[in-house]
């Protein structure tokens, strides 16, 4: 019996050339169109794993990690230095996404570098700056700025520590001017100090001292001022009737003043009154007499003169008290 044999189908050339040019696990120096180049681990034409890649344009290089095409993980990326004709190291640490995500180091000079935490690649969250002028300022970072609560020390020792916005000192605060041995403590707005006490701290200690020391402030009558605050309290608990009772006991010697009252009389005193400087007699209950305002105590008897004003006879600073009268 007779057997026939099919061939097998051919491929179209594109496709198995397509197949030899997928990228997957670790290849050789692939190249772009641009001239950059990248050695590494793929995935789906995609790098991923460890690699480092090699930029044409600006000579950067990245090693470390990758994840579908993007610097994620740690890596370090490096720059040129065209004077010393090295590669000298600009960040090193961890990536998310291609951007400087979490703790790394950034140098933006020999002597200038920032060791802290990162997002989206800005500085953010807590983090140690080293300024080329030889300032550090340690402490809480947003938006690529110090904001939050963060310590500034100066190359001569002085400090600042407080809280900070936008990169400069605002909200309460302390600076520490220990080359001349005081403290200021106060609050600040945009780095200028607008409130707050000065005092000696370290003067002793202090390479440039003042040439007076700041005077202490103190009570000189501690005591005193406690009293006297004590006394005012007391007298705001006090209920209100009486000054109710007062100004009711003035308007009622107003009108018994007034010569138009029926107990107002002209000439003698009679028993139990009290005569004017005008002449009028004044009723007088039992219980209490409304007198001039008299730092000593007064007993009278059925009769008593009120002393002579410049400004008229009605005119008196009068309150109630009690009195004895002898008939």
């Amino acid at each position: 019996m007779p057997i026939s044999k099919c061939p097998p189908k051919s491929q179209s050339l594109w496709k198995e050339w397509d197949q030899k040019a997928q990228k997957n696990g670790l290849r050789h120096q692939v190249y772009a169109v641009n001239g950059d180049r990248y050695v590494g681990e793929w995935k789906d034409n995609m790098k991923h794993g460890k690699g480092t890649q090699i930029w044409k344009k600006k000579g950067a290089i990245y090693e470390g990690d990758w994840k579908f095409g993007k610097r994620d993980g740690y890596g370090t990326l490096s720059l040129p230095d065209q004077e010393k004709g090295k590669y000298r190291r600009v960040y090193s640490g961890w990536w998310k996404g291609d951007k400087k995500s979490g703790y790394g180091i950034q140098f933006f000079g020999p002597k200038e570098y920032y060791e802290g935490e990162w997002c989206s690649d800005q500085r953010s969250g807590w983090g140690r700056m080293y300024y080329s002028n030889g300032d550090i300022y340690e402490g809480q970072w947003w938006n690529d700025k110090p904001d939050g609560e963060g310590m500034l020390r100066l190359k001569n020792g002085n400090r600042y520590e407080g809280y900070w916005q936008g990169g400069l000192k605002n909200g309460p605060g302390r600076f520490f001017h220990l080359d001349h041995g005081q403290l200021f403590e106060g609050f600040w707005v945009d780095n200028i100090a607008k409130c707050g006490t000065m005092i000696d701290f370290g003067r002793d200690e202090a390479p440039e001292p003042t040439q007076f020391p700041i005077p202490q402030v103190k009570i000189v009558d501690p005591d005193g001022v406690l009293e006297e605050a004590l006394a005012m309290f007391k007298k705001k608990e006090e209920p209100s009737d009486p000054g109710t009772r007062k100004s009711r006991d003035y308007q009622s010697f107003r009108r018994k003043s007034s010569p138009h009252h029926p107990t107002a009389q002209t000439g003698a005193a009679p028993t139990g009154g009290v005569s004017g400087d005008s002449g009028h007699t004044l009723g007088i209950l039992r219980e209490h007499l409304i007198l001039p305002a008299l730092d000593h105590s007064l007993s009278i008897g059925a009769s008593a003169s009120l002393p002579s004003w410049p400004w008229g006879p009605s005119c008196y600073s009068f309150y109630s008290r009690p009195l004895s009268l002898s008939a």
